[in-house]
């Protein structure tokens, strides 16, 4: 049989006589051959009602059933677990009252499956009885909500979760007529649901929304510590009513909907104004919808609590203390480089400097520093942009990225001319990014007069302290070499793994940076000049630095973080490359 709730029903059943030996064995001959489990198989062959079998295990168990048709679940509770985890385990939380959480479950014989709740919730655990299939309707009806549904829930949760969210919109939109906005205003249900969906994400902390269609179907996802999570799937004949609200929020042309559109709109949330950044896609099932959160109050923490290692940490003081030369922090999407140079301009930022910035868009506002929009459909472009900035008089400029050689050059020329210019590329590591300058037109000489310090930066997530485990059986040691461990490290201290609670998402809790610092000295700018490979220059920096400190790596700095127990060998290796 395929669990063990199956072969104690099978054995109560032939204990009461409610089945025969012979017809028993048909049963389990019909699951093992069928892809029903066995009691799915009794139900269905009319061997036992649904509800019998619920009375006969209460009885046996001790265990009061439930009829969870009239019962609706706390959707923070439900959704505090991983969706997966409870439909494997078909387990239903229903209710919290103090310290004692109700749970549902359709197998009261699995103790440690009961023991795995308790530490979720970090509650005690009340049990209550229900069938396989009435679960896993209602966590379907709680991820998946239909219209009606959906209306009551928002109904009843809005009116204290989202009471005191206020939408305003930043930019003014060019093509938005009366009658659009009167009609979207009047259709509550959706103004409600797109609220919920943004509250959610801010109680949930996470950095973006992805809202996309599909055939048949519509994906909600949140991107929580950088991984994106399935939060609730609406009904696919809404779908073009949610775009047409958000893209009123965001003063977007609802009409438009064969070219991609970008906008922002503004939320006060618990006090403090967040913006948000919405992107349109047309996809051929409609328009897919990115929307990231950008909230000032995660450049409040400083250089000294984003993680660095103290060696990269120095390197980085150094170069942004420098009056002049260029630094850049490279990395993909969403590893963090923005929230590093805001960070960087708030510990430098003086009354008796100017410090100005070129953005596309301005992700916060920072008091005391000259932030500039550019707008490349009006034609205020990087370059353009940089050029006004440098007649502005200022001591340093931030670049919120070189996407070309016009901008490169201009940025490379005011590092040379006495300005402090800090700027992002996407580039892999450090290294690279110098190839990448070059490539963009910039004269090799220009490069490796200018640059001072290139950083590449990724955001490596954090083990929760609450439920994570040192790993029973580790890797052998040629593994952990091949990893990048040095032979000794792997026996000096406990490698942890995640396992999951109601604190964290799936044993992780929050992220942390990786930086990879590499201070161009004069060696390097003789390699850069002489035209080097990337290999070579990495080399250099990591192994003989002229008897100095090494290069630390990205993927040292993840070692270096597995050691300590702040993550595991799977982020690192998700994140890094040797």
């Amino acid at each position: 049989m395929k669990n063990g709730l199956d072969k104690k029903v099978s054995a109560l059943l032939l204990k009461e006589n409610l089945i025969s030996a012979d017809k028993n064995q048909d049963i389990i001959s019909q699951s093992i051959k069928g892809s029903l489990s066995y009691i799915e198989t009794l139900i269905s062959n009319n061997v036992i009602s649904e509800e019998n079998l619920l009375s006969l295990v209460a009885i046996d168990s001790n265990i009061p059933p439930v009829n969870l048709e009239k019962i609706q679940p706390v959707d923070n509770l439900v959704l505090a677990v991983d969706r997966e985890r409870l439909e494997s385990y078909n387990i239903l939380p229903v209710d919290k009252i103090g310290n004692i959480v109700t749970v549902a479950v359709s197998n009261p014989y699995d103790i440690v499956r009961l023991d795995e709740m308790k530490m979720f919730f970090n509650s005690d655990i009340r049990v209550v009885l229900s069938t396989a299939g009435k679960i896993k309707d209602k966590l379907a009806q709680v991820y998946n909500p239909s219209e009606k549904d959906m209306e009551e829930l928002l109904d009843q949760s809005l009116s204290e979760d989202a009471e005191g969210v206020e939408i305003s919109r930043i930019d003014k939109g060019d093509n938005i007529s009366a009658s659009e906005l009167v009609k979207s205003a009047g259709d509550a249900p959706i103004v409600k649901f797109v609220n919920k969906v943004i509250y959610k994400a801010l109680e949930e902390k996470a950095s973006d929304m992805h809202i996309e269609p599909f055939e048949k179907s519509v994906s909600i996802r949140y991107r929580k510590d950088g991984v994106l999570h399935e939060a609730m799937s609406p009904p696919k004949k809404i779908y073009n009513a949610i775009v047409s609200r958000i893209k009123i929020m965001t003063s977007l042309d609802i009409a438009e909907r064969r070219i991609p559109q970008d906008g922002k709109f503004q939320i006060k949330y618990q006090g403090r104004q967040i913006d948000f950044r919405v992107s349109t896609l047309p996809t051929i099932f409609g328009e897919k919808v990115v929307m990231r959160v950008l909230d000032s109050s995660s450049i409040t923490m400083g250089l000294d609590v984003l993680g660095f290692e103290p060696e990269a940490l120095a390197a980085f003081r150094r170069a942004i203390s420098t009056p002049y030369g260029m630094l850049l922090v490279t990395g993909p999407t969403g590893s963090g480089k923005s929230t590093t140079l805001y960070s960087a301009l708030k510990e430098i930022m003086s009354v008796e400097e100017n410090l100005m910035t070129v953005e596309d868009p301005v992700e916060y506002q920072l008091e005391g520093i000259g932030q500039v929009p550019i707008s490349p459909k009006r034609g205020f472009t990087f370059a353009l942009a940089l050029r006004s900035i440098l007649r502005q008089d200022p001591n340093k400029v931030m670049v919120g990225e070189i996407r070309d050689g016009e901008t490169a050059d201009i940025a490379v020329k005011a590092a040379m001319t006495g300005h402090l210019v800090l700027s992002t590329l996407h580039t892999n590591d450090a290294a690279s990014s110098i190839t990448r300058l070059v490539d963009m037109g910039v004269d090799r000489f220009l490069v490796a007069s200018s640059v001072i310090l290139i950083a590449a930066q990724r955001l490596a997530r954090k083990l929760c302290e609450h439920c994570k485990k040192p790993m029973e059986k580790l890797p052998d040691i040629k593994r952990l070499v091949e990893i990048g461990f040095k032979e000794d490290e792997g026996s000096k201290a406990p490698i942890y793994h995640p396992v999951g609670c109601a604190k964290c998402n799936k044993g992780y809790k929050g992220r942390f940076a990786l930086l990879e610092t590499l201070e161009i000295d004069d060696e390097i700018r003789r390699m850069v000049i002489k035209g080097s490979s990337v290999i070579d220059i990495k080399k250099y920096a990591v192994e003989s630095r002229g008897g100095g400190t090494g290069m630390i790596t990205l993927r040292r700095c993840g070692l270096l973080n597995i050691i300590r127990g702040r993550t595991s060998i799977e982020e690192v290796l998700r994140m890094t490359e040797l």
